[in-house]
Formats: structure tokens, sequence, C-alpha cells
């Protein structure tokens, strides 16, 4: 399986955000690969309140979080539809599991993952204090590997075939329209929606799009100029405004406020 990934697709101001904070994504213990993208972990103490965002992906995440004066607990984070605000304020840590699309279901079989969609719901049966007491990051990682090989996956080839689906839509440009993605996979649209629904938690229209969104989000990052006429093409877009329209109802701004010091054409 793969490292980490080092990009920051999906986190809006990613250089505010990591001059504030300490971010790192670490690799969990083998047997949990084939379903998790990564472990992610941040620290803070800060002498002002900031609101850090993201665009989430169309993960599931279990989140074990301890902020100032509150007590610690743990909740299951289901695909975020909308873009994602935290405050945080003080000292505070953070210790993430994000499930590859596709990938939580065989932790949690008796329901649909749509079922957790849009949802936060907290784990009264599992104790953070493992996870996020220990100061070092090594005995971090190993309380979470522990406490998710405790949770014995059940292998599930329709898992296998949702995240082959979802990584396939990730990296390959060409696929831009549902009809499309189900005739070469040889199923109908509504098999598609079905398998998605049940194993990702939102249907592969929403993926595409949101694949979409990350790699505007990044572009707009850069320094360099931006010809959006040309990019809303290449990522399948009828046409610029599509593009802008979507970017906006996303992100909160159309893309070229999101990046105001970038020449953009």
């Amino acid at each position: 399986m793969a490292a980490p990934r080092r990009d920051t697709r999906g986190i809006v101001d990613p250089a505010e955000l990591l001059a504030r904070v300490r971010f790192r994504r670490r690799e969990p213990a083998p047997p949990l690969r084939p379903y998790l993208e990564h472990y992610w972990l941040i620290d803070w103490d800060l002498s002002e309140p900031y609101a850090s965002h993201v665009v989430p992906h169309p993960s599931v995440n279990i989140v074990f979080q301890r902020y100032e004066d509150q007590e610690p607990f743990a909740e299951i984070a289901g695909v975020d539809l909308s873009l994602f605000t935290q405050k945080l304020a003080g000292t505070g840590r953070v210790c993430g599991v994000q499930f590859r699309p596709g990938g939580f279901r065989p932790f949690a079989p008796e329901h649909p993952v749509s079922h957790w969609t849009g949802r936060r719901i907290r784990l009264s049966d599992i104790d953070p204090a493992p996870i996020l007491a220990p100061p070092d990051e090594d005995a971090r990682v190993a309380a979470l590997d522990a406490c998710l090989l405790s949770l014995s996956p059940r292998p599930d080839p329709q898992a296998d075939r949702a995240m082959a689906l979802v990584a396939r839509i990730r990296t390959d440009r060409t696929v831009r329209r549902v009809t499309d993605l189900a005739h070469e996979e040889g199923v109908s649209v509504r098999l598609l929606q079905r398998l998605f629904a049940g194993y990702v938690g939102v249907g592969p229209k929403w993926v595409i799009l949101r694949y979409r969104i990350h790699e505007a989000l990044e572009r707009a990052e850069t320094q360099e100029a931006v010809d959006w006429a040309a990019l809303a093409a290449d990522l399948g877009y009828a046409d610029q405004a599509h593009l802008v329209r979507d970017f906006k109802a996303t992100v909160g701004v159309p893309p070229t406020a999101y990046a105001p010091a970038s020449a953009h054409k």
C-alpha cells in the first residue's frame, strides 16, 4: 500500500493551518492499510482562537479529541456534505482515523455508510484517554492500531469494489459521468448508486464533483496564473461558469476571490 498522502487537498488555506498547528499523517499497521487512508494527528497551543476550514473527502473518520476545558471524547464523523469548520483555541489535540472511501463498512457492517453521512456521533464505548494521553507520538499511533484492530474488520468484496471505484474517480480525469462509469464497469447506474450509498455514503456523482473541487482548490492555492476556462474543460465542466458555481457553493467564495495574490486569467 502507498505511504500516507503528502498533499493538502481539501484544506482551505493550508499554509495558514500549518503555521498554527502541528499536523502530521501516519501510516496504520499493515492489516489496517487496505481499509484506511492514514491517521492524522494535530496538536496546537494558540495565543488566539483560530478557525480551520476543510472541504471534506468522501471518507468516514473516527476522531479522538481533546480541547481545553473539555473532557476528551471520540466520535464517528460521517461524510460531511458541506464545508467543515472547526474552531481551535488554547491547547488541544486530535487523533483522527481517515478511512478509505468504502473502507469503513467492514468495521460497522450493521449499517449502510449513508447512515452516518452528515452526522457526528459520540462513541461512548471507546475510551479516548489511551490514544490522546501519551506524549509520545509513536505511542498514540500504536494505541490507534490497537483500537482499530480490536474492532475486527470483516473482509467484504463489495467494500473492495467500492474502494477501487472511488480510487479510480480520484485519479482518472476521464471519469466525468456516472453513466459512463457504470457502462465501463458493466453495471447499471442504479446498482452503482446503491453500492456507493451502502459503502461510501454518498453517490458517485457527488464523489466526482468533490474531487473536481479538490483539484480546483489546490490549483487556486498556487502562485501561478490559472486559466480557469481551460481548467474547467480539463475537469470535465461544460464551461468556466459551472466550475465557478460549484467552487463558490462548496468553498464559500469564487476561485478568484479565494486566491487574490495569484494572477488569474
